[in-house]
């Protein structure tokens, strides 16, 4: 019994057993760094930190799969199925067919069951959703946003080039066209307060999103970010370990407990990290820490949003 609806238990029921996402980096690029939006990107981005050492864009797609695949093998024996996840910048920033051609080289490999492909919220069209549909007949299909902030005028400071109203019709698009989706929000970016963080709870509850992710910001060597907090530390906060559990779970008590959380905090190799110890850390010890803390506070997901009751000591299975 888990005290949240996890992401693992959400793919068991989808599919009967434990499936793996194998990031590809399929040599995109992004509008907010060729100059149709802007240049340099988000402040925070370091794409780099993501990308696992098997990912890289000169592979063909399949060898990187292929090779994702016998890594995720090793670590999780379990795994017999796959998802390809389109994972590095923005991954529907093409024409249309040679976005079909690069998904169906990935539905190509054996053991791969669907795609996941993580894009802007303005780089979606009513066409692609429409292709994406037709994969549904046969493959798995999620899309993944990065929205980062409900805020504006956070969306602005960080070099976003979109603002939540955006976002938040990309996410009701996709959810019409009967599309899984997900999408990524970070706590702590600059000017944000907890209260601001904890309001963002209710404002995401009421979309149609299938998983969320929660990173902590984290601060990566070389990106605009990190010049910003070693010139003036004094506008960041980042959140201590314990502090940072006690927020998530606060957090998680206002999340609709019809979203699935696929993570609770974020986890990159240190050698990137310009930020805190502890975000060091393997993200399981993190979850670890996240779970028997919500055991000592006798709570979870939805606790205070009103859309969950606790029926004989049953959560969430």
């Amino acid at each position: 019994m888990r005290r949240y609806n996890s992401y693992s238990e959400y793919f068991k029921q989808q599919f009967g057993g434990r499936v793996q996402k194998i990031s590809i980096d399929a040599g995109f690029t992004c509008p907010n760094r060729d100059g149709t939006l802007g240049t340099g990107g988000c402040t925070f981005c370091s794409n780099q930190a993501f990308n696992p050492s098997y990912c890289q864009p000169e592979k063909s797609i399949r060898q990187q799969i292929e090779e994702g695949i016998e890594f995720h093998q090793r670590r999780y024996r379990r795994a017999s199925q796959y998802l390809a996840y389109f994972q590095a910048f923005s991954n529907t920033y093409k024409p249309l067919e040679e976005l079909q051609a690069l998904y169906q080289q990935a539905l190509e490999v054996p053991g791969v069951i669907g795609l996941v492909v993580g894009t802007r919220p303005d780089l979606i069209q009513e066409d692609l959703l429409n292709y994406f549909n037709l994969i549904q007949k046969t493959h798995y299909v999620m899309l993944e946003y990065g929205v980062e902030s409900v805020y504006d005028e956070t969306l602005r400071r960080v070099n976003r080039g979109h603002d939540f109203a955006t976002a938040e019709k990309a996410i009701r698009m996709t959810a019409q066209h009967g599309i899984p989706c997900g999408a990524h929000f970070i706590f702590g970016l600059p000017g944000e307060t907890e209260a601001m963080m904890l309001h963002a709870a209710d404002i995401i509850s009421q979309l149609p999103l299938t998983t969320v992710k929660f990173h902590q910001l984290q601060i990566f060597k070389n990106t605009r970010m990190a010049e910003e907090y070693l010139s003036h530390p004094e506008d960041f906060h980042l959140f201590d370990l314990d502090e940072y559990i006690d927020f998530v779970i606060d957090f998680a008590e206002r999340l609709s407990p019809n979203i699935v959380i696929e993570r609770f905090a974020g986890e990159v190799p240190p050698r990137f990290l310009v930020s805190k110890p502890w975000m060091k850390l393997r993200y399981d010890q993190v979850l670890t820490r996240i779970e028997q803390r919500m055991e000592e506070r006798d709570t979870w997901q939805g606790k205070k949003s009103g859309e969950w009751k606790v029926e004989s000591g049953k959560f969430f299975s």
